[in-house]
């Protein structure tokens, strides 16, 4: 499929990158690869959709402001990022890309949907107990998130402030149950959001993901095009992929590109 078609799997698109950065904690690269330990969030989800009630979005997208695409690297850095989105025919995991991260030792975060959870607590368990990989949070229901309902790929977005608080904080405590900690990063369902739901989860606790390299088209790419898209990562970079279709292209493109970048210099982190 060429870039920028509409995809299937979790709905993302290829997409641009964006000079919205994380700044690297202090500590050098190896703070960067272990996940920060966090207490469960203190946030007041009914205080948020009171604050948030009735206002109406400016912006719309997977590259507005307040959309972490990528970070200020210590050295040739790269973060690679797997989303599991749940739901009918998407509640399957890769075991193939899971066991190579972990042969390869390759940090990932894992952007996990709560549908895809609760399809696989036994193994979402191990995932969050394996210090190589930090949870992020992937929605409960896998929705754009929005306050005004608006679709991407056909899939509709949240309704409003009280939808949109719904979406980050129903999986939210599904994962601080399953870490014993808060997670920290945030992306959307389909990647999309408008610019009150951005505030929305920075005020639950959270921060919202993007990306800065779409590497297999919403699980829709073939291994050749992934390894392709792979091969133009940059430093400072942030990819989406997928980790919850083994038939797909995504595993073996992985497989092919990741030790080429290794071997180019790279060296993969988490998101600090």
């Amino acid at each position: 499929m060429a870039a920028g078609l509409v995809t299937a799997g979790c709905g993302v698109a290829s997409g641009n990158s964006s000079d919205r950065i994380l700044e690297p904690p202090r500590g050098g690269a190896d703070a960067a690869t272990a996940p920060a330990k966090l207490p469960i969030s203190t946030a007041n989800p009914d205080a948020v959709v009171a604050k948030y009630a009735g206002r109406q979005p400016r912006a719309w997208g997977t590259d507005i402001d307040g959309i972490i695409t990528g970070f200020n690297p210590t050295g040739k850095q790269f973060a690679v990022t797997f989303d599991a989105c749940g739901g009918p025919g998407n509640n399957d995991i890769d075991e193939n890309l899971l066991a190579f991260l972990q042969a390869q030792q390759i940090p990932a975060t894992l952007f996990l949907n709560k549908r895809w959870i609760d399809a696989n607590p036994a193994r979402a368990g191990q995932l969050a107990d394996n210090p190589l990989f930090e949870i992020g949070n992937h929605g409960t229901a896998h929705c754009p998130l929005s306050v005004t309902g608006r679709a991407a790929y056909e899939i509709k977005g949240t309704g409003s402030a009280q939808a949109a608080v719904d979406e980050v904080w129903g999986n939210h405590q599904r994962i601080a149950a399953l870490t014993g900690h808060a997670p920290r990063f945030f992306r959307a369902g389909t990647a999309h959001y408008d610019d009150v739901a951005v505030s929305i989860v920075k005020d639950l606790g959270e921060t919202p993901v993007g990306y800065s390299l779409n590497a297999d088209f919403g699980a829709t790419a073939t291994a050749a095009q992934v390894q392709q898209n792979m091969s133009v990562a940059k430093t400072g970079g942030v990819s989406l992929a997928h980790m919850h279709r083994p038939k797909s292209g995504t595993g073996p493109g992985m497989l092919a590109a990741l030790p080429a970048l290794k071997a180019n210099g790279f060296q993969f982190v988490h998101l600090p």
